[in-house]
């Protein structure tokens, strides 16, 4: 049957995303995880809790309509540093299901070690895809608790805990961001080593022996 040039292109489009994942495992990964360790040393992910609390006005009378309530920067400052990597990570991992999925071989009997392989990879990125994805909604959802209770502190400023449960809020965030850039790291290392490990039996999987996955 002869190719039509959409087949033709569609083939060269799913070599180009083969070499393009390749590249991204190869040399991206490694660049990656060294980025982000340094990220993890810098200032905004050494903050101590008593440096992120906020100072309220504990007379509601003097705000008015136009008055603007500011976020908590050292928040902000740290999850503006840790949004566009979660979504790296999920664009990356993206990129590396696809490839290990144009990789599967026809169905057929026998010798599927590799395949099995192949599958608990794309199981493994695909739960990383999933869990990052969660964690950016999870930033989303920060700003309206925190407005939430912010606009309860100055509704009722005579009740303190108001004040307390945006300081625990804020706190509980920081950690959070700190988690997920840790967890980012770790994915992209486990994701790398468990890929190159297996890379042959990922590339070529009927050829693989059938020894254990790791």
């Amino acid at each position: 049957m002869a190719q039509t040039e959409a087949v033709k292109q569609a083939k060269e489009l799913h070599e180009t995303l083969q070499a393009d994942a390749e590249n991204l495992l190869v040399q991206k990964f490694p660049e990656r995880i060294l980025h982000l360790n340094e990220l993890l040393k810098m200032p905004e992910f050494k903050i101590d809790s008593n440096d992120m609390k906020c100072e309220f006005n504990k007379n509601s009378d003097s705000i008015s309509g136009q008055t603007l309530i500011p976020s908590n920067k050292k928040i902000v400052e740290v999850m503006e540093i840790v949004k566009p990597n979660l979504k790296q990570l999920i664009e990356d991992a993206k990129a590396l299901v696809m490839w290990v999925s144009l990789l599967i071989p026809k169905i057929e009997g026998g010798n599927n070690f590799g395949v099995s392989v192949q599958e608990e990879t794309i199981g493994t990125i695909n739960e990383v895809e999933i869990t990052t994805g969660k964690i950016l909604m999870l930033i989303s959802r920060y700003y309206l608790s925190r407005a939430t209770l912010i606009s309860k502190v100055y509704k009722y400023p005579f009740i303190e805990d108001y004040q307390y449960a945006v300081a625990e809020l804020d706190e509980r965030q920081y950690f959070f961001m700190s988690l997920a850039m840790h967890e980012t790291r770790n994915s992209y290392s486990i994701m790398h080593e468990l890929i190159i490990k297996n890379f042959d039996k990922i590339k070529k999987p009927r050829s693989s022996n059938n020894d254990s996955l790791y």
